[in-house]
This record gives C-alpha cells, structure tokens and sequence, in this order.
C-alpha cells in the first residue's frame, strides 16, 4: 500500500498545475511548433533552435504542417485565378 501512496503522490505533482498553467502551456507549445513549421517552410534554422524543437509535441507539428500548407495551397489558387483575369 505504501507503493502506491507513493505513485499517487507523484502523479498528483505532475498533474498539480492549475488549469491556467496547463492552458498556457498548451499555448506556448503550439506557438513553438509555429514557429518551427514557419521556419522549415523557409529552410531557415539555427542549431539551438533545431535541437530544441525535439521538445515539441508531434501532433502539433503535424497538425500546423497541415494547417500551413493548406493554407499555401490557397494562396496559390487565388494567385493563380487573380493572374488568369
């Protein structure tokens, strides 16, 4: 029983933030992956924030990766139909 008073304790450190701190965490990892994305379309990276990027969190990268080249994909559409008159 002590183990698993013990594990209660831990998990309950982890998940002791409160709900502000868990919805801006969220937030600055979204940005971050952002950020990574935007910078990866450019082909532009520094090392550091290369070997940073490892924290993120995948799904993010793959959903702003989506959101940004279907967005790029737009643009190009209306460019397209804006030069053909």
């Amino acid at each position: 029983m002590a183990a698993t008073g013990s594990e209660g304790e831990g998990s309950s450190g982890q998940k002791g933030r409160s709900g502000d701190e868990q919805h801006r965490a969220g937030e600055r990892g979204l940005a971050d992956a952002f950020r990574a994305v935007a910078w990866a379309f450019l082909g532009v990276r520094k090392r550091r924030s290369f070997e940073g990027d490892v924290h993120l969190n995948p799904v993010h990268v793959v959903l702003v990766g989506l959101l940004l080249a279907a967005a790029f994909v737009v643009v190009l559409v209306m460019l397209a139909r804006f030069a053909a008159g």
